[in-house]
C-alpha cells in the first residue's frame, strides 16, 4: 500500500511517500526570499499528482489553532476561538477538530482550504491531524513539571505540563536564539514553574537548532534530548 504523509509547517512542506512501513521517498520545501510565495502550493501539486496513494495522512502544524477541554462541543466557536491567537479567514480556511483523549484536551484548528480541497479531490482516503495533537500524544508524562519542546525549521510548538494535566500549549515562529530563550523564561514565570524544579525535553529538528539548545542548556538544569529528526524518519509523522 503506497502511503503519503505531509506534514505541513509555517513556510515548508515535508513529504514521505511510504509502502509497507519503509519510506521509499522524503522531501523538504521551504519558502525563501528566493523563491516564489507559491512554492508550496506548486509542490503539493506536483506530490500529489506523482502516482496514485491508496491513503494520505496530514499534519498542519500552522500556528492557526486553539485548544479547549475535551468535549467541548460549540464547534460554532470554533473560529472566534481561534481569532483569539491568531487571523483566521472562514472563506480561505477549513475548521478542523483534532482530540486528545490521553490528556482530555482538543484543538480547533484551520488548514487552508485550497490544499484541503485539492488532498479531497483525489478520493483516496485521508486522515488530517494537527501537529500539537501527535506530539501530545506521544508524551509519556510523570507526575513532575515538564516543558516540551518540538523544534521544526525555524518554528517550535511548546508544551508546559504538570501532574499529568496540560497547562499550556503554543506554536510559535523561532527565529534567534534571544526570542526562544525569552519566550521559555517568559513562560515560566507566568505559570509558576521554577526552572530548577522543571524538566525539560527537545524533540525534533534538534541538530538543525542545536545553537538554541545549547542556549537553553545554560540557564536549564534538567534538559533531555529525546528525538532528533533523522531522514526518512520525521518525528512527527510516525
Amino acid at each position: 500500500m503506497n502511503v503519503l504523509n505531509l506534514l505541513f509547517t509555517k513556510d515548508g512542506l515535508i513529504c514521505q511517500i511510504a509502502r509497507n512501513k519503509s519510506i521509499l521517498e522524503e522531501k523538504s520545501y521551504f519558502v525563501t526570499e528566493e523563491t516564489p510565495e507559491t512554492l508550496i502550493e506548486e509542490k503539493l501539486d506536483e506530490i500529489l499528482l506523482k502516482q496514485r496513494f491508496d491513503e494520505i495522512h496530514v499534519i498542519s502544524a500552522l500556528n492557526h489553532f486553539t485548544l479547549m477541554p475535551e468535549g467541548f462541543s460549540e464547534h460554532e466557536a470554533g473560529f472566534e476561538l481561534i481569532a483569539f491567537n491568531a487571523p483566521a479567514d472562514r472563506e480561505k480556511e477549513e475548521l478542523m477538530l483534532s482530540v486528545n483523549k490521553k490528556f482530555g484536551v482538543q484543538f480547533y484548528y484551520t488548514f487552508p482550504k485550497n490544499f484541503y480541497r485539492k488532498i479531497k479531490e483525489l478520493a483516496v482516503p485521508v486522515h488530517f491531524n494537527f501537529s500539537g495533537e501527535k506530539f501530545l500524544n506521544s508524551i509519556n508524562n510523570k507526575n513532575n513539571k515538564e516543558i516540551h519542546i518540538n523544534l521544526y525549521h525555524n518554528q517550535c510548538e511548546f508544551f508546559a505540563i504538570d501532574n499529568k494535566k496540560v497547562i499550556l500549549y503554543n506554536n510559535l515562529d523561532v527565529n534567534s536564539e534571544v526570542d526562544f530563550l525569552y519566550f521559555v523564561m517568559f513562560t515560566l514565570s507566568k505559570i509558576g514553574f521554577g526552572i530548577n524544579e522543571t524538566n525539560f525535553y527537545a524533540y525534533g529538528e534538534t541538530t538543525e537548532n542545536e545553537t538554541f539548545i545549547s542556549e537553553l542548556q545554560k540557564f536549564v538544569k534538567n534538559m533531555r534530548i529525546v528525538f532528533d529528526n533523522v531522514p526518512n524518519k520525521n518525528f512527527i509523522l510516525n
